[in-house]
């Protein structure tokens, strides 16, 4: 009996998976810590994957 595999996610192509960045911004607080900002992937919006859409479910992307 053959079983059912689901689909596996795509990675975003534009961020090639790794959809989040944090950005040092060079300065320090009074504690000693670095200040950050993060930076999301605008494709993919920090998901790091893809919506297959139904349609294109059987073909090869």
């Amino acid at each position: 009996m053959p079983q059912r595999t689901s689909l596996t996610p795509r990675s975003c192509p534009n961020c090639d998976g790794f959809a989040s960045a944090a950005i040092t911004t060079g300065g320090r607080d009074q504690c000693g810590h670095l200040h950050t900002s993060t930076a999301d992937c605008p494709v993919c919006h920090g998901t790091g994957t893809r919506i297959v859409r139904r349609d294109q479910e059987g073909a090869r992307v």
